[in-house]
C-alpha cells in the first residue's frame, strides 16, 4: 500500500543547498521507493494511500556509515593516545582474534548493530574479521534487523598475529561461501571484497581478491594513504607500484568494480587522479584522523576535484558511531585546513549533509535523497527539547546535528520499512 508522510522535510539533491518543504509530504510506493515530495497533498496522492502525520517533526534521509570495523566495538573509546601501527598490534588484532568464537561475535555484533540503530545509521560498509562463520553471523543480524550493509570478510596473511593469518585458498573459499549465500540482486545485505590493507596481504592474496571481485562483480573496500609510516611501508613492499593506490590498481582492486577507500589523508597527485579516473570513493573518517594522529584528509580538495565522498565512523580508530557527529567533525577538520590554506574554503552544512546522505548513499544505489525512485531511507526527528519555535527549519536541523542525540530520533526507515529496535544479547 502506498504511504504518504507529512512533516518538515529536508534533504540535499545538490551539494550546495537544502530542499526544504515546511509541512510537506513525501509519497512512498509499496516497494519502499519515493514517488515524490510536494508542498501540498493532492487527491491523487491521497487515493489508495495511508497518510501518516508526524506533526512538527523533521523528516530527513537516514545516515550511511561508509567505513566501520564492527568487531572493534568493544575497543570503542580505548587507547586513543596511540598511533596507527602500534594501536593495531596492541589492541585491534588481539580483539579481532576473539571472533573465532561465534558466540562472542554474536554478542558483540548485536551490541554494534543496536548502537548503529540508535543513531539512525541504516546503511553501512563494514569490516568484519577473517572468520567466515562470525562474518556470516553479522550478515544474518543485519538481515534480521532490516538494515542495509556491505559486509567484508577481511583478508590478511602477513604482518599479523597467527590467529588472524589465513592462507589464500582459505580466504577464497570463505569469501565464495558468503558470496553464494548472500550475493543476491537488490539484497539489502551483501558481501564486499575486503583486503585489510596492502601491508597485511601478500601479492598472491591481493591477486586472489582482485580475481574474486572480477569473477563475481563484487565491490571492494580497503584502507589508503592513512599514515605516513604506512605509506612508506607500502612503498617498500610494492616497489613496482607508483603510489599506494597503484598497488591496489595492479591487482584489480581500484575501481575495476565499485570501490571505496578509507581515509586518503595523504592522497594527492597521481593517486588522486587515478581515483578520479576510476571512480573510487573516499570514506572520510574525521575522528579517526585525529585520534590516530594520521593527519587531516583534504576533503575540500576531494570535493572540488569531483571525487565521490562519504563519511565513516571508523570505530575504534574513531570513537563515535553517531554519523551526525561525523558531519560536525568533518566541518571542523576542514576548518583546520582553512587555517593552513585560506584558498581552500571549509565545508558548509549542506555540503557535509550531502556527503553523508546522497553522495555516500550512491554506493548502495539510489539511496540518500527523497527524489523520485530513491529508496525511502529516513529518520523522523523530534527536536522539541531544543526550542524549535525559536528557529528556522534549517537552524533546527543544524542544532540537532550539533546538539541532539539518539533520544530525538523517533522513527527509522530503511527501504520503506520502519526499523524497530534490534535485540541486544545478554551480557
Amino acid at each position: 500500500m502506498k504511504k504518504v508522510y507529512k512533516a518538515h522535510i529536508l534533504f540535499t539533491k545538490e551539494k550546495n543547498r537544502f530542499e526544504v518543504f515546511e509541512n510537506g509530504y513525501v509519497t512512498v510506493d509499496a516497494n519502499g521507493r519515493v514517488v515524490g515530495v510536494s508542498a501540498n497533498l493532492t487527491e491523487s496522492d491521497r487515493a489508495d494511500a495511508e497518510v501518516i502525520d508526524f506533526g512538527d517533526r523533521l523528516l530527513i534521509p537516514a545516515m550511511n556509515d561508509m567505513h566501520v570495523h564492527a568487531p572493534q566495538v568493544h575497543n570503542q573509546g580505548v587507547a586513543m593516545d596511540m598511533e596507527l601501527l602500534p594501536w593495531l598490534q596492541n589492541y585491534t588484532f588481539p580483539e579481532e582474534s576473539k571472533y573465532a568464537d561465534v558466540h562472542y561475535a554474536e554478542r558483540m555484533y548485536r551490541r554494534f548493530l543496536h548502537t548503529q540503530w540508535l543513531f539512525g545509521t541504516m546503511r553501512s560498509v563494514v569490516f568484519a574479521t577473517v572468520h567466515t562463520e562470525s562474518t556470516r553471523v553479522l550478515m544474518k543480524l543485519y538481515q534480521e534487523a532490516g538494515m542495509g550493509a556491505l559486509v567484508g570478510k577481511v583478508a590478511m596473511n602477513r604482518n599479523c598475529p597467527d590467529a588472524l593469518c589465513e592462507d589464500v585458498e582459505a580466504a577464497v573459499e570463505g569469501n565464495e561461501r558468503l558470496i553464494a549465500e548472500f550475493n543476491q540482486p537488490d539484497a539489502l545485505v551483501r558481501p564486499i571484497i575486503t583486503p585489510r590493507f596492502v601491508p597485511s596481504c601478500t601479492p598472491e592474496l591481493l591477486k586472489a581478491c582482485g580475481e574474486l571481485a572480477n569473477k563475481y562483480q563484487m565491490p571492494v573496500q580497503s584502507h589508503l594513504s592513512e599514515n605516513t609510516s604506512e605509506i612508506a611501508w607500502v612503498q617498500d613492499l610494492e616497489k613496482e607500484s607508483t603510489c599506494y593506490g597503484d598497488a591496489y590498481n595492479r591487482y584489480g582492486l581500484f575501481g575495476q568494480t565499485p570501490t571505496i577507500m578509507a581515509h586518503c589523508v595523504w592522497t594527492e597527485g597521481e593517486e588522486l587522479e587515478l581515483m578520479k579516473r576510476q571512480g573510487v570513493m573516499v570514506a572520510h573518517c574525521p575522528t579517526s584522523n585525529l585520534n590516530i594522529a594520521s593527519g587531516l584528509a583534504p576533503v575540500r580538495t576531494f570535493l572540488d576535484e569531483g571525487l565521490r565522498i562519504g563519511l565513516g565512523s571508523d570505530i575504534s580508530g574513531g570513537h563515535d558511531l553517531n554519523m551526525f557527529r561525523m558531519m560536525v567533525y568533518a566541518i571542523q577538520v576542514s576548518k583546520m585546513h582553512y587555517q593552513q590554506d585560506h584558498n581552500k574554503s571549509f565545508l558548509t552544512l549542506p555540503e557535509v549533509f550531502w556527503i553523508a546522505t546522497k553522495s555516500a548513499g550512491s554506493f548502495f544505489g539510489k539511496v540518500g535523497s527523497f527524489e523520485p525512485g530513491y529508496d525511502f531511507d529516513a529518520l523522523v526527528i523530534n527536536d522539541s527539547v531544543l526550542y524549535p519555535s525559536e528557529y528556522s527549519l534549517l537552524h533546527r536541523l543544524e542544532r540537532f546535528i550539533y546538539l541532539g542525540d539518539d533520544r530525538q530520533i523517533e522513527h527509522r526507515f530503511c527501504c520503506g520499512k520502519e526499523i524497530k529496535e534490534p535485540l541486544v544479547a545478554n551480557k
